[in-house]
């Protein structure tokens, strides 16, 4: 036990059960002490979190990135819903899209995609519209998919990334070209 050199008594630390005045063992002190330091740490780092995702809020959409938004939301939901009809009237006819396994697919490929209902589910999500001009603009998203596809285990790559190109045709936007990227564990 540690004694004060002037006294010879033992210090007195603050008491971990409430009790002042309770003498308690420097190593349950530096204990006390590590134990309250971490929770400092941890709400200063909190504070520094909440301000850094609250100093970032975005402006309003604009009316062409809400048309796309909503459009670009529409497409996978029309292949899940089996919806042939509005994807003939959305996709160009020179669509032409490159799946996440690097290959090229058609317009018709899509659409008997989505007549036989491969797509199940899927969540879209960071979605960014860049216009390029009056007429085009560039669509990038996340997407979390289920669909079945190709090689063992059978499935699609769950998380993908996707970048739509999207062209104004008589007056309507219409998806021109689309590229679904696998993204990796590591990413």
């Amino acid at each position: 036990m540690i004694r004060s050199m002037a006294t010879g008594v033992p210090p007195v630390f603050p008491a971990r059960s409430g009790r002042a005045g309770t003498p308690v063992s420097p190593s349950s002190y530096r204990r006390i002490m590590k134990k309250f330091g971490f929770i400092i740490c941890l709400f200063c780092f909190s504070i520094a979190a909440f301000a850094q995702t609250s100093g970032h809020r975005s402006k309003p959409l604009s009316p062409l990135e809400q048309a796309l938004i909503v459009s670009t939301n529409a497409v996978p939901e029309a292949q899940k819903n089996r919806n042939v009809d509005f994807l003939k009237r959305t996709l160009t006819d020179d669509f032409v899209s490159v799946g996440s396994e690097g290959r090229l697919h058609d317009k018709e490929e899509i659409m008997t995609s989505a007549h036989e209902g491969e797509l199940k589910d899927f969540y879209t999500y960071n979605l960014r519209v860049m216009p390029v001009n009056d007429d085009t603009a560039i669509v990038t998203y996340d997407c979390i998919i289920h669909m079945p596809e190709g090689d063992a285990p059978g499935m699609a790559p769950r998380y993908q990334h996707i970048s739509d190109l999207w062209v104004k045709q008589d007056d309507q936007w219409r998806l021109r070209f689309q590229q679904a990227t696998a993204v990796r564990p590591i990413d």
